[in-house]
């Protein structure tokens, strides 16, 4: 991949040399040849190096170039199948021999190919419906080495100092992935969302079915609906509503189960516009919270609709951001970011995801501060985890051009906490 990438940046750079340009390095590297080059080849190697393209892909031009944004977006459904022998191989270890006498339909072609699996949908014989999710070989033992050669780039590149230690960040990061290629763990995952939702009747969470669920293979409802981001040219009205139930949901999670879907790839969400549900899918990177880490959110978020500067630094010590000693200039720096990160939530009204350059402002502050090297500090893991949501639900938004009432839902959910009192209540005191 290395070497076909240098050869097009070495044609590239000879012929707007004959055309008396002079090349631009970050011009040559991020052609549309390169990039498809390298989607290509991580679509071949699955597993975390594809998993760490995914998150790229995510950006709506905001971060990229909207043309290497749409090569890249391949990567969100778009691996490389298994072929049928190694399917059969894989079924045949997992349920034994005679398997496809279970089923009345089972094509070998997948109607979806990811990061680490590859899902079938297909019909037992006594009636089910179900979209059968099969582990590649050899993920799980490819972890390890994976995250240690993204860690190895980072260090080459000089973009993280040497004396940064991240080997806590490593260690958090290969565990999650594990737990992630564990499907029973999945499994279980899937019955708690689906009885902690059970009172939300616009969410749908398909069920799990134990009986043909192993460690590599999962076995669940099939749920229809269209991709959730094909819904960009509906009404305004419907992507609001979209948008609307995926911020909900993120503080139900953050504030009431203590308990998150981490990983914000688009295709884990679908849309039944005949029902106007919400199909949630794919549960392998869930994450358990303590109730501390909400508590520090909670008053993080408080003090943000509260306007309280102090509050939020209190908060933000507390959540892990920075501490007592670090030089008031980074702290502000910090809390200018948390400003920027919060507006849709001190808002009063509709916040416009189309039309604000908040992400882009959120890049050029975080490259200032990460320029920084005295600040250099790594928050507590699962802060990371909750920006990875925060993120992509942001993408998400911005991609539909959604308006929501972010500052009435956050409050919606703390009054039902008992956080916060209703207005009419306070009126009446």
């Amino acid at each position: 991949m290395a070497t076909g990438v240098a050869g097009n940046m070495l044609m590239a750079g000879a012929r707007q040399l004959a055309q008396g340009k002079r090349p631009s390095m970050s011009d040559l590297l991020l052609t549309p040849a390169n990039v498809s080059r390298v989607t290509q080849q991580l679509a071949h190697m699955r597993g975390a190096a594809m998993k760490l393209g995914q998150l790229v892909s995510m950006d709506a031009g905001d971060l990229l170039p909207p043309e290497l944004a749409a090569i890249l977006g391949r990567l969100r459904s778009d691996a490389q199948p298994m072929p049928q022998r190694q399917v059969q191989a894989v079924l045949g270890a997992n349920w034994g021999a005679g398997w496809q006498q279970r089923f009345e339909t089972f094509p070998f072609i997948p109607m979806a190919a990811a990061s680490i699996g590859q899902v079938h949908r297909a019909t037992t014989k006594d009636g089910r419906e179900l979209a059968i999710k099969i582990q590649y070989p050899g993920v799980r033992r490819s972890i390890s080495s994976d995250v240690n050669n993204v860690a190895t780039l980072l260090r080459l590149s000089g973009l993280i100092p040497k004396t940064l230690d991240i080997a806590p960040l490593l260690l958090e990061a290969k565990r999650q992935l594990r737990e992630e290629a564990d499907y029973l763990a999945e499994g279980a995952h899937l019955q708690r969302f689906a009885a902690l939702l059970a009172d939300a009747p616009e969410f749908v969470v398909p069920t799990h079915h134990a009986d043909l669920s192993t460690r590599n293979v999962l076995a669940m409802s099939f749920v229809g609906g269209v991709p959730v981001e094909s819904m960009v040219s509906a009404p305004q009205a419907e992507r609001d509503r979209i948008v609307r139930l995926l911020v909900s949901l993120l503080f139900r999670e953050l504030f009431e189960f203590n308990l998150m879907q981490t990983d914000p790839n688009f295709a884990n969400y679908r849309y039944d516009p005949a029902t106007r549900q919400l199909v949630l899918l794919d549960f392998g990177a869930t994450r358990s919270f303590a109730p501390g880490f909400g508590e520090g959110y909670r008053a993080m978020t408080l003090a943000a609709l509260a306007g309280d500067r102090d509050a939020m630094r209190q908060a933000g010590i507390s959540i892990g951001y920075f501490d007592d000693r670090t030089q008031p200039r980074h702290q502000a720096a910090v809390l200018d970011m948390f400003e920027l990160a919060l507006q849709p939530l001190r808002q009063s009204g509709d916040f416009d995801f189309g039309s604000t350059d908040m992400a882009q402002r959120l890049r050029d502050a975080g490259m200032a501060l990460g320029l920084d090297r005295d600040f250099w500090h790594i928050p507590p893991i699962d802060t990371l985890f909750l920006h990875r949501k925060l993120g992509g639900l942001y993408l998400l938004a911005a991609r539909l051009k959604a308006r929501v009432n972010v500052q009435q839902l956050a409050r919606q959910i703390l009054e039902k906490a008992g956080e916060m009192q209703p207005k009419s209540s306070k009126k009446q005191a």
